[in-house]
């Protein structure tokens, strides 16, 4: 049995595989966790691009693409990578890899075998995995489900027996939802869920505002039916992204009153440039 999502700093745990293969790991850390991986000879582990921290000397590490992960046009057009990390142990001895979280994030170690072999997830979730694991983004076509943001759309699917680890920012909460019991969650905040909850797309006001990013947070909910199991993050890497944007660009116009006029008169004195040179041009 894989470890439960709330592991605690520095907690050893042990997955055993379908096929009776033994894998130890630990997840270290506090809020930007890391997971170290041992791996016997021959074992392998598949990760995300950028994704490793340290290695034991007998580790090898090789960029390729996997046919298993569905990576096509939707990944390129959106920016994604379509190619996967393998750190695979050849040596004779046992070795170890550490997986570190891209953000201030928490690793949570999904055993698929446990959620009928698939869970649905937020877009680039995934971490890394070991033995049976296949990720895959889906596409939602109905319009009712569509919100503003590739994360209203674009579905990240990991399906398989194997062990995933998958992202989630800021405190992580699990909600067991029995048949027919509903909740509301704001869609940001859905790290993960199971396949049998039912999603329905709620907006909170009109939808063309919410659709073109009028409305501001909380303007889409989502509304969760069981029977399943929902993740729920608290800080989602695209709110944390926002508050430090706002932090970083808001001062300089309370510091700097004179920045606006300065802009206004650049530009005034640019319309004036363009205007001369048209009346030059045309005597």
């Amino acid at each position: 049995m894989a470890a439960p999502f709330f592991t605690t700093p520095f907690q050893p745990y042990v997955y055993q595989s379908p096929q009776d293969a033994i894998t130890p790991f630990q997840i270290l850390g506090g809020e930007a966790q890391v997971v170290q991986i041992m791996l016997k000879p021959e074992e392998k582990v598949v990760a995300r691009p950028g994704s490793m921290c340290f290695m034991s000397g007998s580790i090898e590490m090789e960029n390729v693409y996997i046919p298993e992960n569905e990576a096509g046009l939707w990944q390129w057009l959106f920016g994604k990578t379509i190619t996967s990390v393998v750190f695979r142990n050849p040596g004779p001895s046992d070795g170890f890899v550490g997986i570190a979280a891209p953000s201030l994030a928490k690793v949570l170690p999904m055993d698929l075998a446990m959620f009928n072999g698939e869970i649905l997830c937020q877009p680039d979730a995934f971490l890394c995995s070991v033995s049976d694991v296949k990720v895959s983004n889906t596409f939602d076509q109905r319009g009712r489900n569509m919100v503003a943001g590739a994360e209203g759309f674009l579905r990240q699917k990991i399906s398989g027996q194997g062990l995933a680890f998958i992202l989630a920012g800021g405190s992580v909460i699990q909600k067991n939802l029995e048949v027919g019991e509903m909740l509301s969650v704001d869609v940001s905040c859905i790290a993960a869920v199971t396949t049998t909850v039912d999603i329905q797309i709620k907006y909170n006001g009109p939808p063309r505002k919410a659709m073109f990013g009028l409305q501001g947070d909380n303007a889409v909910t989502a509304v969760l039916t069981g029977p399943g199991i929902v993740f729920i993050q608290s800080l989602p890497f695209h709110r944390l992204s926002q508050r430090i944007a706002r932090a970083v660009t808001s001062p300089n116009m309370r510091e700097n009153p004179k920045l606006f006029i300065q802009i206004v008169m650049f530009l005034f004195l640019a319309y004036l440039v363009i205007l001369s040179s048209l009346i030059l041009t045309d005597v």
